[in-house]
Order: C-alpha cells, then sequence, then structure tokens
C-alpha cells in the first residue's frame, strides 16, 4: 500500500506547489489592483466582481469538486487577496457564533474584521456611523416571513442594501451537560423560537420559553447556568462548550434566513441582480395595481412583497418590493421611473448581485 500511495502523494505535493506558486502570483496581482484602487479611492470590496468571478468558477467547474466546495474555496481565495488591500470591517448580531457570523463569512469570507452588535438597531448604528463598512441583517425567514425590525430601518437609514445572502438555518437544543435534567428554561431568539414552537410542544411544552437578543447570547447565558437550555447553531454550542440535547428541532427541514449587506456601496450590474423598493401608495380603490402596472408593462418580474403599516405620514402601508434586474438596466428604469411618479412614497433600497445560495 506505501508504495502504491508514495508516487501519488508526491504527485499532490507537486500539485500543491503549483497552487502556492499561482496562489502568490494571484495576491501580487491583487495587491496592483489595491495599488489602483487606492489611485482613485476606489472601494475595495466590490460584490458585483466576487459574484461574477463564482458565478464564472461554478461555470467551468469540471468536476469532481462540486460548484459550491469550489466557489468556497475562490471565496476565501479572494478575501485573502482583498485583505492585503485592506481588511474590511463587518457589523452583524452578535455575539460570536450566530447565524448572523456565518453569514458574514459566507458573504466576505473569513479575511474580515467581525463587529458583534447587541441588536439589529446596532448593526445599522455601526455602518452608519462608519464604525463597518458593511452590516449584515436578516431579511427575512422562510417559515416565519420578514423580519420586521429589518424592513423599518431599512426604511429610515441612509445605507444601501450592497448583496445578499442565504444560508441554511438548522436549530440545535442545547445544554451545560448535554440533558435536560434540572432545565427550567429554553432560551434563544424570538424567531428562532417560532421556528421550532411544534417540537418545543411536542417534547418540552411545560418547560419556560424566555427569548433574549440572539441564540449566541442565549448560548452563553447557557453555558454559565445549568437551568438554561439554548436554542443555537452546533457552532454556537461548540464556542461555549455545550452539550447537545437534540440536533435539528426546526420544524421547517429547509428553514432558511436571507440576509442583507448594507453600507454605502452601490454596486454595479453582476448579470444577475435584485433591486429592493419601498413604496407607498394613497389609500384609494385600485391603488396597488395601478402603482405595480409599470413592472408588467415594462417586463420587470417582482420576487418579493411584503407590506408593512405606516407608522408616520398620511399611509396606511408601506410596500417593499423585490424586483429582478438592476436599476441600470433600461427595463427596469423605465419601470421605476413609472412607479415613482405613481407614488406618494418612493424609496430604492440597493441594486445588488443576488445570492448564490
Amino acid at each position: 500500500m506505501t508504495d502504491k500511495l508514495k508516487p501519488l502523494r508526491e504527485k499532490i505535493d507537486a500539485i500543491d506547489a503549483q497552487i502556492l506558486a499561482l496562489l502568490n502570483q494571484r495576491a501580487k496581482v491583487a495587491q496592483e489592483v489595491g495599488h489602483v484602487k487606492a489611485e482613485t479611492n476606489a472601494p475595495v470590496f466590490r460584490p458585483e466582481r466576487e459574484a461574477q468571478v463564482l458565478r464564472g468558477v461554478a461555470e467551468r467547474n469540471p468536476g469532481p469538486l462540486g460548484d459550491t466546495e469550489m466557489q468556497t474555496i475562490f471565496r476565501e481565495i479572494m478575501s485573502a487577496c482583498r485583505s492585503l488591500e485592506k481588511r474590511v470591517t463587518v457589523a452583524y448580531l452578535g455575539p460570536a457564533g450566530t447565524f448572523s457570523e456565518q453569514a458574514v463569512y459566507q458573504q466576505f469570507g473569513r479575511a474580515v474584521e467581525g463587529l458583534p452588535c447587541a441588536s439589529i438597531d446596532e448593526v445599522f448604528r455601526a455602518t452608519e456611523a462608519g464604525t463597518a463598512e458593511f452590516g449584515v441583517v436578516p431579511v427575512e425567514n422562510s417559515s416565519e416571513g420578514a423580519i420586521n425590525r429589518t424592513l423599518d430601518l431599512l426604511l429610515q437609514t441612509p445605507l444601501i442594501i450592497s448583496g445578499e445572502v442565504a444560508i441554511a438555518v438548522h436549530h440545535s437544543l442545547m445544554s451545560k451537560t448535554g440533558t435536560m435534567d434540572g432545565v427550567t428554561a429554553i432560551c434563544a431568539h424570538s424567531q428562532a423560537l417560532a421556528q421550532c414552537q411544534v417540537w418545543l410542544n411536542q417534547n418540552y411544552p411545560n418547560v419556560e420559553r424566555r427569548a433574549v437578543a440572539s441564540n449566541a447570547e442565549a448560548a452563553r447565558m447557557a453555558s454559565a447556568d445549568g437551568t438554561i437550555a439554548a436554542i443555537a447553531s452546533e457552532i454556537a454550542g461548540a464556542q461555549y462548550a455545550l452539550g447537545v440535547v437534540k440536533g435539528h428541532i426546526q420544524d421547517d427541514p429547509h428553514n432558511r434566513t436571507r440576509f442583507a449587506i448594507v453600507g454605502k456601496l452601490q454596486p454595479g450590474p453582476s448579470g444577475s441582480d435584485h433591486t429592493s423598493l419601498v413604496l407607498a401608495v394613497p389609500n384609494k380603490a385600485g391603488a396597488v395595481y395601478q402603482l405595480l402596472a409599470p413592472l408588467a408593462k415594462h417586463g420587470v418580474s417582482m420576487t418579493r412583497f411584503e407590506s408593512r403599516p405606516a407608522r408616520m405620514g398620511t399611509w396606511e402601508y408601506y410596500f417593499y418590493v423585490d424586483v429582478d434586474g438592476h436599476v441600470d438596466n433600461p427595463s427596469v428604469a423605465l419601470a421605476l421611473a413609472e412607479l415613482k411618479n405613481n407614488a406618494a412614497f418612493f424609496k430604492v433600497l440597493g441594486s445588488y448581485p443576488t445570492s448564490l445560495n
């Protein structure tokens, strides 16, 4: 067996040497790109360019490595090369170990500075103040719907959505001992409790459920108090040395959460983009139909429609709309111009590359 493995290992070593040389060659070119960007004060992170690279990787990938695995490798290569220009700071709902932190790494790679925040409001404040270049905030969950606080803050903020990322959300019930012995309360973010309510009703109907700021905070609390169990990711559980009572307790096995990347950067077209809007109409019959008619007229597909009660002004609802395409696409630009003329309130939240996940 050793005789058979030796030439194969030597072959791998030779390939690894080539990979190492090529990676450093790429890094040197990335440094040159950084010098050019510095001359024009151009942003270090270009989401549309990175999205194009990752899509190209999947299109050209011959296997046997899968497209997702290959994109993960290239994302980390781009992240490491980007950090040679500047290490980008990204705010997220903390503490460390949250799904928001996972979304940061899935979008930016590991070569970034993460800034954990105590609330979604703090993520927006840190990004608006320039403490972080970007913020990552949850927008909607596949089973529980929109994250209303994020929608309200998107309405008010001067920040722009410059990207999106969707991640699979798998919840585990964990405790200090890995059992429910002595546990009197189950803690998690309110969204996680809602996403697991059927399982909790069936298995622990009489145990108190307590909503906290984040699942990772619940894991931290459980690590310090044996009477508390946490619903969180197994990454958070490992970080706080918790034992798993039961894994994958979410009611929807395909549970996913979509996150928005917010900042001051407006990406250019990537070839596959979404545009997010907030609209309002006067309270009269047929107003919403008339408002959205320009989308059909110009062949622009609407992919999302959410309503939120208006808390100020003279309109009853704000409508959050996602459409296919970038604001620079002629058909989208024409549709939005007509929408703006018909709307009582109109705001473009951003045009950005669609999630690869």
